[in-house]
């Protein structure tokens, strides 16, 4: 990752959110993704040039758009006709953005589209959530890595966070997946979690 001053940025056309530039690099801010808040903590998988990057729940490519300066291909899945008329003016600039319109929870739409991947990205508020990351993890290659962004309150309002977390953590397990820790994103996102999660 490049870091200037302290400050993560990413090599690529600025622009895309009103970011501001840093000695001609675009500055990743911990208060527009959730991805930067985890590098910020002193945690997150490194990005590399000749990494795949399946990313689930793309919204309008804020996000997406750093991961594509740092990696060789991201294929960006997004159901939802507005976020995905943004995300396809990002990816304009960007020829290593693969924008799907598509629902992460059915990845037979894309599976034709899209190689074995060396990271799944999700970040995808919705109760179903590890039934979502579950679902994909056959995109995964050997070795790779799954980054799953939890939103708990998304899960359910009625559990505290660290509840919910717990059986998070519990159904990944279940299905084959180990959980390296839960990372809270505070004080960038007070009640979210990353996942950095491997195949058992």
């Amino acid at each position: 990752m490049i870091w200037i001053g302290g400050q993560l940025v990413s090599e690529g056309p600025g622009g895309v959110y009103g970011e501001r530039m840093i000695g001609g690099y675009r500055h990743w801010s911990p208060k527009r993704s959730k991805l930067s808040a985890l590098y910020y903590l002193g945690r997150g998988v490194e990005l590399e040039k000749h990494h795949r990057v399946l990313y689930l729940g793309a919204a309008n490519g804020t996000t997406v758009s750093h991961v594509a300066d740092y990696v060789e291909v991201v294929y960006a899945v997004e159901p939802a006709p507005r976020p995905m008329q943004d995300l396809l003016v990002v990816a304009q600039k960007r020829r290593n953005i693969i924008p799907l319109m598509a629902d992460a929870r059915t990845p037979s739409q894309y599976l034709p589209l899209v190689e074995k991947v060396d990271i799944i990205y999700q970040d995808v508020a919705q109760p179903d959530q590890v039934k979502i990351l579950l679902t994909n993890a056959g995109f995964l290659a050997p070795d790779g890595v799954m980054v799953f962004m939890l939103k708990p309150r998304s899960v359910d309002v009625t559990r505290s966070p660290a509840d919910v977390a717990a059986t998070v953590e519990e159904g990944l397990s279940s299905g084959g997946i180990h959980t390296d820790g839960c990372i809270w994103l505070s004080p960038y996102y007070p009640d979210h979690a990353a996942l950095i999660c491997t195949p058992e």
